[in-house]
């Protein structure tokens, strides 16, 4: 069987603030070692449960490079550096057994949520068929669409609880409380990290009761930007569309792959300055 693991850095316990999840900031290198030992916890938990599963570590964070390669559990494999295939779900495909999520955070506009936001500071919202989804709900989607369950989530408390409201069978584990955008009450690392390897195999072995969030198309997609001039850019692209209000534009998709590939996409647009 294969697990990925993509693995996040805002929901990692003890991290509560942009300084330690941005390579340029000085508390940069001790949140990607905290990053990279509960990813080790995880891939023990489910080699634990599952001793010849073939575990595969997708870096989903910020440049997809902040993992420690020589940190890393020998054991797995690591998908490292963008742009690539299925963004934050490097590896995933149609042989994936289960995925789980690690060090997740809130989606934008959830709260109170430790540095909640969906792809990048220029998205404010993105809704499928009406519904807001944040990196939770759209990976959660995307492996869906592949007929692969999440069958675990990290983070703060806020996003436990967003994965289950998606996934109710899901296993959360809620490393911290939020009590804002950059505040929280954390477990010791530590006890994070043993309540991670616990929860990954049991997670793993329940694996097929958790039933995969399949979107059915086509699919109307909402995206609101921060600004103006992202509207623009996005507007170039063949389908997308400007919706009344100035900062949302509006495509549909055949189905969920379209509509991930097209949101990753229009990310990287609204990262455009104007010149």
């Amino acid at each position: 069987m294969k697990v990925l693991i993509s693995v996040d850095m805002e929901g990692i316990s003890g991290i509560v603030h942009p300084a330690e999840t941005n390579p340029d900031r000085y508390d940069y290198e001790r949140g990607r070692a905290l990053m990279t030992a509960e990813a080790n916890a995880v891939i023990a938990g489910v080699l634990d449960a599952e001793p010849a599963a073939e575990v595969w570590v997708a870096d989903a964070h910020g440049s997809f490079r902040n993992l420690l390669p020589e940190e890393l559990d020998r054991r797995a494999r690591l998908v490292r550096g963008k742009p690539r295939p299925m963004g934050m779900l490097g590896g995933l495909d149609e042989h994936t057994d289960a995925v789980m999520f690690v060090g997740y955070h809130a989606r934008a506009g959830g709260g109170p949520a430790v540095l909640a936001h969906t792809m990048s500071d220029a998205i404010l919202d993105v809704r499928v068929g009406g519904r807001s989804l944040g990196e939770i709900g759209l990976n959660a989607a995307m492996a869906g669409h592949l007929g692969v369950p999440v069958v675990l989530l990290s983070g703060d408390d806020t996003a436990c609880a967003e994965l289950c409201d998606l996934v109710p069978s899901a296993v959360t584990v809620a490393v911290k409380e939020a009590l804002g955008q950059a505040a929280a009450v954390a477990l010791h690392p530590e006890e994070a990290r043993e309540r991670l390897h616990q929860a990954a195999a049991e997670a793993v072995k329940q694996r097929t009761l958790v039933t995969p969030l399949a979107l059915a198309g086509p699919l109307e997609v909402e995206i609101d930007l921060y600004g103006p001039y992202m509207v623009d850019l996005a507007t170039l692209v063949p389908g997308v569309s400007r919706a009344e209000g100035g900062r949302t534009v509006t495509f549909t998709a055949a189905d969920f792959a379209d509509a991930y590939r097209l949101v990753l996409l229009l990310v990287q647009l609204a990262s455009i300055k104007p010149g």
